[in-house]
């Protein structure tokens, strides 16, 4: 069994991490609920651990309130991933909270989908509700 203290620090600044910022635009249809739903089936990042790549396929559901997501930023955002090391949980969680700071939806849904390693899967849901 590998020695705990070998994963310590290697996530320490993760929320600090400056990251691309996701572009708005003013949703014309605020008194309607609807649902919007985002696909990145190709997205990488890599392992911190061991440097590899990881790969997944990122969903995205929201209701828009104000603003919707410009898609552009956020294949660059998505993108900017690709050289960082991080782990599944850490990037599921950092990623909504990058999207709701930027659009302030409703409600919003990301189930990031890893593809195996070592044999297991590896799937993180976070879900936020506006209160």
């Amino acid at each position: 069994m590998k020695n705990k203290s070998s994963y310590e620090g290697l996530q320490s600044k993760i929320r600090a991490l400056k990251t691309p910022k996701i572009e708005v635009w003013k949703n014309q249809y605020q008194d309607r609920s609807y649902v919007i739903s985002l696909d990145v089936p190709e997205f990488t990042c890599i392992c911190p651990k061991t440097g590899l790549p990881d790969f997944a396929n990122i969903k995205i559901e929201y209701s828009p309130d104000r603003y919707c997501i410009e898609l552009k930023s956020f294949k660059m955002y998505s993108i900017f991933f690709r050289n960082i090391g991080i782990f599944h949980e850490h990037l599921t969680n950092r990623m909504l909270e990058d999207f709701v700071a930027a659009s302030k939806p409703r409600w919003a849904k990301i189930v990031a989908e890893f593809n195996p390693r070592g044999g297991i899967k590896t799937t993180v849901i976070r879900e936020y509700n506006r209160k």
